[in-house]
């Protein structure tokens, strides 16, 4: 029997997720603007709920994908949802463990299951379908979920108990923002020094500095200026700060996560909140007086 699946939120990442579910599962969706939901459907079929209480009371599944958790809890955390014993949230949510925790918790009193399933893959992977899910719960609610999840995505992994999915991925996007700024500084270096960046990128990406920064990021997008919108910047920021915290609270060192944390915020406040996550190099470039090609 085909579940009912609920799709709350169709962003740059969850319309093209949510496309994937309403093909594979009876969907509805429901979003903050409700042309995007009604463009969506009209376009990819399901039904438009008219808030989220709705999708809450009909689905077996329900799926958030929002900006923060917070956003999350303020849907998901009420008494008026209806929520109702053997149903099961799964936050796509990049959200901070702590909050996923206490979701799970608020959830379980009511015999709800939750899963932290945060994705990595940008929307080309979203579009097909081949994201890389990092889930936390526990494991009568993973398996239940797998199957849903795997309508998007094509690495599905259970790292752990509540909240290590969100865990997971903020360690992750640290270690993007740290490519991002330590490969921007080094090519403008290298450009200073009349080393075109496509030969050095062709040494480092045979070498032991590779990342997914230098094979694929830069030379799409910085090399061609290309710079398209995929993933804000806004949003590394507030994933590299929700690492940072992190640390923090298991007492870790995290000397290179505050120095990333310093970069995204830098970086967020001269490019304003619409800007790309490559576009941190422009700062880069433009302190440098250099641009990398």
């Amino acid at each position: 029997m085909t579940p009912k699946v609920g799709f709350i939120g169709l962003g740059a990442i969850g319309r093209p997720m949510a496309k994937h579910v309403v093909k594979r599962f009876d969907g509805m969706v429901w979003n903050r603007t409700g042309e995007r939901a009604t463009a969506f459907v009209a376009e990819f079929g399901g039904k438009v709920a008219s808030n989220p209480a709705e999708i809450i009371c009909w689905a077996e599944v329900v799926i958030t994908c929002l900006p923060t958790s917070r956003e999350v809890r303020e849907i998901v955390e009420r008494d008026d949802n209806g929520w109702r014993q053997g149903q099961l949230l799964i936050d796509c949510t990049s959200g901070d463990p702590a909050s996923g925790r206490a979701t799970a918790e608020w959830l379980e009193s009511r015999g709800v299951g939750f899963v932290d399933a945060p994705v990595s893959g940008g929307t080309s992977g979203a579009e097909a379908g081949k994201l890389t899910v990092m889930a936390g719960g526990e494991q009568k609610w993973f398996d239940r979920a797998k199957r849903v999840i795997e309508a998007f995505g094509s690495r599905v992994v259970h790292v752990g108990p509540p909240g290590a999915g969100h865990a997971v991925k903020a360690v992750n996007q640290v270690l993007l923002a740290v490519n991002i700024q330590a490969a921007g500084e080094g090519l403008a270096a290298l450009a200073k020094l009349g080393v075109p960046a496509t030969a050095a990128l062709e040494v480092i990406n045979g070498s032991s500095g590779r990342s997914n920064v230098t094979e694929n990021l830069i030379p799409q997008r910085v090399v061609t200026r290309a710079y398209p919108r995929t993933f804000r910047l806004a949003l590394l920021d507030k994933d590299v700060g929700i690492a940072l915290e992190l640390l923090q609270q298991t007492a870790v060192p995290s000397d290179a996560t505050a120095t990333a944390k310093r970069f995204t915020e830098r970086t967020r406040k001269a490019l304003g909140e619409e800007a790309d996550h490559v576009e941190a190099i422009r700062e880069i470039e433009r302190a440098a007086g250099v641009e990398i090609r």
